[in-house]
C-alpha cells in the first residue's frame, strides 16, 4: 500500500493487529510507577543550574492586592493582564531563578518551540515583536517572557527561586495569607496559581541508577559545564565521550542531531519511536506574516486555533504540520466533530490516520539508509497517541559512523545500569555520560499534585473537598469555598496544542474577575450549584476516547498503558467554543459568582 491509496479493510485489519502487537511489547505493569521524581535522594536532578549564588533576604511579612504563583507563561500573562486592569501590587513567586517558566528550564542543545512562533508567543501585538523565526529557538522564547515581564513592570514585585508552601484563607480578614520555603508570610487578596504542568523532571527507575560511576543529567538542567558549548552547539567536552540518552519523544528529537555531531559516540536508548515529520524552519521577515497590520498576530493564533480545533478557516495562514494534520487531533482535542454520525466519522478518521502514519514510516525509509535502524525507527500506533514530533535532522543522525540505535522495547526498557555503563538485552554498553531526555512528571506541581496545600473556609484543604466526588470548579477557575483564589491551567476547562494561546484567554479571564469583584467590593466565589450545572455540562458530551487511548503504544497520554478514563475533564466542544462561552459568561452573567465581602476593597488599602 503506497501513501496516496486509501487502505483497503484487510490492511486496516493487519495494521491494528501490528499494532496491538508492538504496544505488548513496551507495556508494564507498573504504569508510570516505571518513573521516579526528582526528590528525595536524586534531588539535585532538579537543582537550578542558572540562577548562580541566590542573595539572602529577610521574609517578607506585607500585604499585596494579587499573588501569583508561578512565573512561566501562565504567571506572565496573568500579571500583564491585571496590570492593564490596573491593579498594582503584584508579586509573582517563581522557584526558578527568572522568569519563563519550562522555558527558563529547558535550554538543551537545539532547543526549539514546535508550534510556530507567530501563534505561540504571546502578546505579540502588544509588545511590538516579531519573532524571526517560523520555530523561534528557546532562548528567543525565554527573552520574550522577560520581555512581557519588563514592559508590563513585573520585576518590581517579583520573588525567584522561591516556592509557596501553603496557601491559607484568613476569615477575619478575608485575604490570603502565603507561605513560602523562604520564611516569608504574606498577605494577598487575590492568589491565581499558574504553576503549571512541566516543570518537575521524572527519571526512569532504572535498577543501579546510583551505582553508575559517569556523568548523568536531566536535558532540563543541561550540564554545560560538563559538556561545553550552547544550545547552538559546538559542545567540545563531549569530543572523547561515550554519550548515552535515554527518550526519544519531542526532547529527544531536537537533542539527539546535536549529541551526534559533538560526541565522540553516542547511543541512543530508544522504547518507543515518535512520529517525526517535516519541520522546515527558516528565517521569518515582518513581511512574511503580515505584521504591519494591526492585530496581526491575533489574527493569526485565531486562526491557527480554529484549524487545530477542527473549525476550519477559508484560509490556513500557519500551514505546517499540525494544521495539516487537524482531522487527526480529534483524540486530543474535543470538538463539534464527533457529533453526527459517530460510526462514519471513525471509519473515516482510521483511514486518514492509516494514511498519515504510512506516510511517516516512508519518510524513515527514504532517510535512514541502514535498514536496521530504519526499521526500529518506524512508528506503529495511532497518530495521536503520542505528541507528534518535527525535525529535519533526527533521521540523518542514525545514519552517521558514531550513531548507535539501541531499541529496547523487548526489555520494556533499560534493564539495569552498573558502575560502567547500561544493560539492555544482557549487553552492556559502556558509558561516560547518560542524558534523561525523559521529561517531566505532568501534573505532579502545584494545587492538584498536594504539594501546594489550599486551606479555604474553615481550614478545609481542597484536595479534601474534592477527595469524594473529584475536582468541583466553575469553568475550571473558581471554587466554593476558596474565596478570590483563581487557578488557571487545563483542569475543566478547554485545551489546545497552542497552550500560551489558552493560558492568555485564562488570564484575560482571571484579570475580568478580579477587575468585576473590586468592582462591586465583593469576594469572587461560585455558588455549589454553578459547579454542579458545570460538572453536568462537561459530563453530558464528554467524548467517549477512553477506547482509543487504551489501544494506544504506553506514554503519558495513556498513563503509560494503564488507559484514560472518560469524565467532565474538559470542555467537549473545543477551545474555540470555550473562549465563546467565557466572554458571553462575563457580558452576562459574571455577577453571579460575586460574593458580598465584609472588609475593605484593596483598592481602598494603603
Amino acid at each position: 500500500m503506497t501513501t496516496s491509496q486509501a487502505p483497503s479493510p484487510e490492511e486496516l485489519a493487519e495494521l491494528r493487529e501490528r499494532y496491538r502487537l508492538e504496544r505488548e511489547r513496551r507495556v508494564r505493569p507498573d504504569g508510570a510507577r516505571q518513573y521516579r521524581g526528582a526528590d528525595a535522594e536524586f534531588g539535585y536532578y532538579a537543582a537550578d543550574p542558572y540562577a548562580g549564588r541566590i542573595p539572602e533576604r529577610e521574609p517578607l511579612r506585607d500585604t499585596v492586592d494579587v499573588a501569583v504563583v508561578g512565573g512561566g507563561f501562565g504567571g506572565i500573562l496573568a500579571g500583564a493582564r491585571l496590570r492593564r486592569q490596573g491593579v498594582e501590587r503584584i508579586r509573582i513567586v517563581e522557584k526558578g531563578g527568572d522568569f519563563g517558566g519550562t522555558w527558563y528550564w529547558n535550554r538543551y542543545p537545539g532547543i526549539h518551540c514546535d508550534i510556530e512562533s507567530h501563534v505561540y508567543l504571546p502578546m505579540l501585538d502588544e509588545t511590538g515583536y516579531v519573532p524571526q523565526w517560523k520555530y523561534a529557538p528557546g532562548e528567543e522564547i525565554r527573552r520574550h517572557a522577560m520581555r512581557i515581564a519588563e514592559q508590563h513592570d513585573l520585576y518590581s514585585g517579583a520573588l525567584f527561586s522561591t516556592a509557596v508552601t501553603s496557601l491559607t484563607w484568613d476569615e477575619a480578614s478575608e485575604v490570603w495569607i502565603v507561605a513560602t520555603d523562604r520564611g516569608d508570610e504574606f498577605r494577598a487578596a487575590y492568589v491565581i496559581t499558574a504553576t503549571g504542568t512541566l516543570s518537575e523532571p521524572k527519571l526512569p527507575g532504572i535498577p543501579g541508577i546510583e551505582d553508575f560511576r559517569g556523568h548523568t543529567f536531566h536535558t532540563s538542567r543541561w550540564d554545560y559545564a560538563y559538556t561545553g558549548g550552547t544550545p547552538e552547539g559546538g559542545m567540545t567536552g563531549l569530543a572523547d565521550k561515550r554519550v548515552g540518552i535515554v527518550g526519544t519523544g519531542a526532547t529527544g528529537v531536537q537533542v539527539i542531531p546535536m549529541l551526534a555531531e559533538d560526541a565522540h559516540h553516542l547511543h541512543v536508548f530508544q522504547r518507543t519511536p515518535s512520529t517525526v515529520d517535516v519541520r522546515a524552519n527558516r528565517r521569518t521577515t515582518g513581511r512574511d506574516v503580515g505584521a504591519g497590520r494591526e492585530g496581526w498576530a491575533r489574527e493569526r493564533r485565531e486562526n491557527f486555533l480554529r484549524i487545530v480545533s477542527g473549525e476550519g478557516a477559508e484560509q490556513d495562514l500557519v500551514a505546517d504540520g499540525w494544521t495539516s494534520s487537524a482531522v487527526l487531533l480529534e483524540k486530543l482535542l474535543p470538538s463539534f466533530r464527533r457529533r453526527g454520525d459517530r460510526e462514519a466519522f471513525e471509519a473515516a478518521y482510521e483511514i486518514a490516520d492509516a494514511a498519515k502514519m504510512n506516510e511517516i514510516r516512508a519518510r524513515v525509509e527514504a532517510t535512514v539508509t541502514d535498514p536496521d535502524a530504519a526499521e526500529k525507527l518506524k512508528p506503529w500506533y495511532r497518530y495521536a497517541c503520542k505528541r507528534p514530533t518535527f525535525s529535519d535532522t533526527y533521521y540523518q543522525a542514525f545514519d552517521r559512523d558514531n550513531v548507535t540505535l539501541v531499541d529496547t522495547a523487548d526489555t520494556h526498557g533499560i534493564e539495569r545500569m552498573t558502575e560502567r555503563g547500561v544493560v539492555v538485552g544482557g549487553t552492556e554498553y559502556g558509558l561516560d555520560c547518560l542524558v534523561f531526555a525523559t521529561g517531566f512528571s505532568v501534573g505532579v506541581s502545584g494545587v492538584l499534585s498536594g504539594k501546594l496545600p489550599v486551606h479555604g473556609r474553615g481550614g478545609v484543604q481542597l484536595l479534601h473537598a474534592w477527595a469524594q466526588h473529584g475536582p468541583r470548579t466553575l469553568h475550571g477557575f473558581t471554587a466554593d469555598g476558596f474565596p478570590n483564589l483563581i487557578q488557571m491551567g487545563s483542569l475543566q476547562n478547554a485545551s489546545s496544542v497552542n497552550f500560551t494561546h489558552v493560558l492568555d484567554e485564562q488570564a484575560v479571564h482571571a484579570a475580568a474577575l478580579v477587575a468585576a469583584a473590586e468592582a462591586a467590593g465583593a469576594l469572587i466565589e461560585p455558588a455549589r450549584e454553578a459547579e454542579d450545572a458545570w460538572i453536568a455540562a462537561l459530563a453530558e458530551d464528554a467524548p467517549d476516547h477512553e477506547w482509543f487511548h487504551a489501544e494506544c503504544t504506553p506514554g503519558y497520554y495513556n498513563r503509560e498503558g494503564l488507559g484514560r478514563p472518560n469524565g467532565p475533564t474538559a470542555y467537549p466542544h473545543g477551545a474555540v467554543a470555550f473562549h465563546d462561552l467565557l466572554r458571553r459568561w462575563r457580558e452576562e452573567s459574571m455577577g453571579e459568582i460575586l460574593r458580598p465581602r465584609t472588609t475593605p476593597r484593596i483598592t481602598a488599602r494603603t
